[in-house]
């Protein structure tokens, strides 16, 4: 509205996903992770500033990008099947060849039996698996996702990432995966970068994750090395909380 200040989400801040690198982005909630996706996503115009895709800068939507959000954004009224085929349908595949390759994804995230059910008819994990193949059938350069597993229980949470990295493994895409769970930052990504509290939130720290691929999700987790690298960026991420909390953070 006319009068009121500009909100400044993001400061002034760079970040270079390399082609095929996994990138986690943690942070305070509220610190402007989101804004970042949504700005590589054309969805969000930078008030200053460019995105780059690819050395092109980015002036629309990001074709070459699929985005994964938190919630569910499946078609309630269409099956399994269909709700991944649109995805190929809208951009003027023919649907007996969309419904064959989403058939085909399904397969891939464990759900080829499934196809015919509609999301009430799945359960969370599910949903998110139909989701996952609705985006990756497109075959996007580059991979969006926003707490894509939040909702999830933690046993789920974690047999998500490990499909994840093993769909990853096949063609590395560039990852941007947004996450409050530094564990699972940890063991999914080679990179974690952390973000100050907002507002005018900037980038404060980025750590290689030198972890051994291929990783089991859960596995990972008993790696001595792990929780070296989980006490190394909790100790900067920490303060970062407690500013958006107002207090001081147990180590």
């Amino acid at each position: 509205m006319k009068g009121q200040p500009l909100f400044k989400a993001v400061a002034p801040t760079s970040l270079h996903v390399r082609e095929g690198e996994f990138v986690a982005i943690v942070g305070p909630t509220g610190c402007g992770k989101s804004t970042l996706l949504n700005a590589t996503a054309g969805l969000l115009r930078p008030a200053g500033g460019t995105v780059a895709i690819f050395g092109e800068p980015l002036s629309g939507l990001n074709e070459k990008a699929g985005y994964l959000f938190q919630q569910d954004a499946l078609m309630p009224w269409k099956t399994a099947a269909d709700n991944v085929a649109i995805a190929l349908e809208i951009g003027g595949t023919r649907r007996a060849e969309a419904l064959a390759q989403a058939q085909d994804w399904l397969k891939k995230v464990g759900l080829g039996r499934f196809g015919d059910r509609y999301p009430h008819q799945l359960s969370g994990g599910q949903r998110k698996r139909v989701g996952l193949a609705q985006v990756l059938v497109r075959h996007p350069k580059i991979l969006l996702m926003d707490e894509p597993f939040g909702p999830l229980d933690a046993q789920t949470r974690q047999i998500m990432g490990t499909l994840l990295l093993r769909l990853w493994a096949q063609d590395r895409k560039a990852v941007m995966f947004v996450t409050h769970d530094l564990e699972e930052a940890i063991a999914l990504s080679d990179r974690v970068v952390i973000m100050s509290a907002g507002p005018e939130a900037r980038i404060i720290g980025d750590f290689p994750i030198d972890l051994e691929r291929p990783r089991d999700t859960a596995e990972i987790r008993l790696d001595p090395r792990f929780h070296t690298l989980h006490r190394q960026i909790w100790d900067q991420l920490k303060t970062e909380v407690a500013k958006t909390y107002g207090e001081d953070m147990p180590s």
